[in-house]
C-alpha cells in the first residue's frame, strides 16, 4: 500500500455513496474514454488523404499514427503517479480538455510536422482516460454491481476500435480527413462540463498527500524508453522488414533494455511511479495474463478481416466497414453474461470466452478465395461473440481481491497489458501474412513443372487470348501474367489461413488459465473486497 495512504481509510469510508447517480457517472466517463479508443483506429484509414494534402509520402504520414500510440502507450502505467499528484478528478479533467484542443489543433494543422506534433499530445493526454475511467468505476460500484458497470466501458473498449475505421472512412469520403479530428471537440466540451458536475473524488482519495508521493525520474525514464521503442519497433517494423533493419534493431534493443530496468527498478524502488506489486495478488496477475491473451487475439484477428477484404477482395472502405460493423452485436451479449455471472461462478464464463472465441476462428479458417459477403460478415461477427463473454467476466475477476488503494496502479497496469497486447496482436498478425505467403509460394512453386496442370492451364489461357486476335508472344506473356497473379492471391489466402489456425489455438491456449481464477459467482464478490 502507498506511503501517502492511511490504512484504514477504505473502512472508515466504507458506506460512501457517490452524490450523481453512479451509472451516470459510469456513461460520462465512459464517453471520453469511447473517444480516445476510437480515435487510436480512426485515423488508418485516412492516412492516404493526409499524405496528399501535406505533400508527404504514405510512409511519412504514417507517423501521425505511431506518435499518437507511443504517447500513449507511455502514459498508460504512469497515469497512477498523475492521479496521486494532481488528485483523479482533477487529473481526468485536465486529460479530457487536453485532448480535445489538440483534437482540434490536428484538425487545423498546416504540415505533416505540425500534425504529429499535435498527433503525439493527443495521444500523451488521451492515455489517462482509460486507466482513469476504470479506476472511477471501481470506485464508484461496489463490488457486487461492478460487472454491470463494466458492461457499459465493454462499449468503449470493443466498440471503439471496430467503428473506427467504418466511421473514419464515411467521414473522409464524404467530407474530409480533417472532421476525423474535429468531431472530438463538441463530444469533448460537452464530456468535460459533465464530468465536472457529476464526477467526484472519494474521500479516501483525498486523503492522500501529494507531497510525500514523490518524483520517480528513473522510473518514468525507464518505461517511457521502454514502451516507446517498443511501440515504434510495433508499428514501423513491417513496413522496414524487422531486424534487416538497423533502425528496427536499434528500438528493440533499446526497449528491452528500457522494459527489463524498469521491472527491476520498480519492484525495488520505494516509491515506484507504478505498483508492480499489485501483481502478487493472483486474480489481477491472472486477469493481467487473460486480458493480454485476449487483446492480442481480438487486435491480431480483428485487422486481418479488412486487410482480406480491401486487398484480396476488392472492398472499397465503406464496403469494409458493412462488414465490420455487424460485429457490434457482442455488446447484446455483454448484459447476458453480467447476469449469467450471478448463477455460474466467472472463471467458467471466461473459458467458455476462450473456447468461443477459437471455434469461431477456426470457422473462419475455412473460408475460400471467392467468398462472399455475406459468409464474410458471419466470420467477423462470430469472432465478436466471444468477446462479449471475456471483457467483462475477466476485468471483474481481476479487482476482485484487490484493496481500493492499489485501484490506481492496477488500472494503469491492467489498461497497459491491454493496449500492448493489441499492438503486439497487430504486427504479429501482419508480418505472419507476408511470412506465411512467402512460404506458401515457395510450396507451391515446387510444384509448377510442364507436368503439372498450371503450366496446361497457361497455355489454354493463351490460346484464348490468341483467339481474339493478339500474337502468341503477347498471348503468352499476358496468360503467364495472369497466372502469376493467381499463384500470389492463392497463397496469400493460403496464409490468411495459417494466421486464423494459430489465432485460434492461441485462444484455447488461455482456456486452462481461466480455471485459476478465485472459484466465485458475481453475487458473491461483495465480501471477498
Amino acid at each position: 500500500m502507498s506511503d501517502t495512504q492511511d490504512p484504514h481509510a477504505e473502512h472508515d469510508h466504507s458506506g460512501w455513496k457517490p452524490k450523481s447517480n453512479p451509472w451516470l457517472i459510469a456513461v460520462v466517463v465512459t464517453l471520453a474514454a469511447f473517444m480516445e479508443v476510437l480515435d487510436t483506429t480512426i485515423v488508418n484509414v485516412t492516412l492516404p488523404h493526409i499524405s496528399g494534402t501535406m505533400s508527404a509520402s504514405y510512409d511519412e504520414a504514417t507517423w501521425t499514427l505511431t506518435s499518437y500510440l507511443v504517447a500513449n502507450d507511455i502514459v498508460l502505467p504512469i497515469s497512477a503517479y498523475f492521479s496521486k499528484i494532481l488528485g483523479r478528478k482533477r487529473y481526468f479533467l485536465i486529460c479530457t480538455g487536453a485532448f480535445t484542443i489538440f483534437s482540434f489543433m490536428c484538425g487545423i494543422a498546416t504540415n505533416l510536422g505540425e500534425l504529429i506534433v499535435f498527433r503525439l499530445l493527443q495521444g500523451f493526454f488521451g492515455g489517462g482516460l482509460q486507466p482513469s475511467q476504470q479506476s472511477i468505476i471501481l470506485d464508484t460500484f461496489p463490488p457486487e454491481q461492478r460487472g454491470r458497470a463494466f458492461s457499459i466501458s465493454a462499449v468503449a473498449i470493443v466498440v471503439a476500435p471496430v467503428l473506427g475505421p467504418t466511421l473514419g472512412g464515411w467521414i473522409t469520403g464524404n467530407f474530409t480527413w480533417r472532421w476525423v479530428f474535429l468531431i472530438n471537440v463538441p463530444v469533448g466540451v460537452l464530456t468535460t462540463i459533465a464530468v465536472i458536475q457529476f464526477v467526484e473524488d472519494q474521500p479516501w482519495k483525498k486523503r492522500q498527500d501529494a507531497k510525500k508521493v514523490g518524483i520517480d525520474v528513473i522510473g518514468i525514464s525507464l518505461i517511457t524508453r521502454g514502451l516507446g521503442c517498443l511501440q515504434v519497433f510495433l508499428d514501423r517494423g513491417e513496413d522496414d522488414d524487422w531486424f534487416s533493419s538497423n533502425f528496427i534493431v536499434t528500438f528493440a534493443v533499446l526497449s528491452a533494455i528500457g522494459l527489463v530496468g524498469a521491472t527491476f527498478w520498480l519492484l525495488y524502488a520505494k516509491k515506484p511511479v507504478v505498483d508492480l506489486r499489485v501483481l502478487k495478488d493472483r486474480n489481477f496477475a491472472l486477469g493481467s495474463a487473460a486480458i493480454f491473451g485476449f487483446a492480442s487475439v481480438l487486435y491480431g484477428s480483428a485487422v486481418l478481416i479488412p486487410q482480406l477484404a480491401q486487398q484480396q477482395l476488392g472492398y472499397t472502405t465503406t464496403l469494409t466497414g458493412l462488414v465490420l460493423s455487424p460485429g457490434a452485436i457482442c455488446i447484446v451479449f455483454v448484459p447476458v453474461v453480467s447476469k449469467l455471472m450471478n448463477v455460474i461462478q466467472t472463471r467458467f464464463l471466461i473459458a467458455f470466452g476462450f473456447f468461443l472465441m477459437g471455434c469461431a476462428l477456426l470457422y473462419s479458417h475455412h473460408f475460400v478465395p471467392n467468398v462472399d459477403y455475406v459468409t464474410l460478415t458471419k466470420m467477423h461477427s462470430a469472432q465478436s461473440i466471444g468477446i462479449g463473454f471475456l471483457f467483462v467476466p475477466v476485468t471483474t475477476l481481476a479487482y476482485l481481491s484487490l484493496p481500493k488503494s492499489l485501484n490506481n496502479d492496477a488500472s494503469a497496469l491492467f489498461t497497459m497489458f491491454r493496449n500492448v497486447a493489441g499492438s503486439i496482436g497487430i504486427s504479429l498478425a501482419t508480418a505472419m501474412i507476408r511470412e506465411r505467403t512467402q512460404a506458401n509460394m515457395a510450396y507451391m512453386a515446387e510444384h509448377l513443372t510442364p507436368l503439372n496442370q498450371p503450366n496446361d492451364t497457361v497455355a489454354r489461357i493463351a490460346r484464348t487470348l490468341m483467339d481474339t486476335g493478339q500474337t502468341m508472344s503477347q498471348a503468352m506473356t499476358a496468360a503467364t501474367g495472369q497466372m502469376y497473379k493467381t499463384f500470389v492471391a492463392q497463397a496469400t489466402i493460403l496464409a490468411y489461413l495459417d494466421v486464423f489456425l494459430f489465432c485460434a489455438l492461441f485462444s484455447f491456449m488461455f482456456i486452462p488459465l481461466a480455471l485459476f481464477f478465485s472459484p466465485v459467482k458475481a453475487s458473491g464478490q461483495a465480501g471477498s473486497h
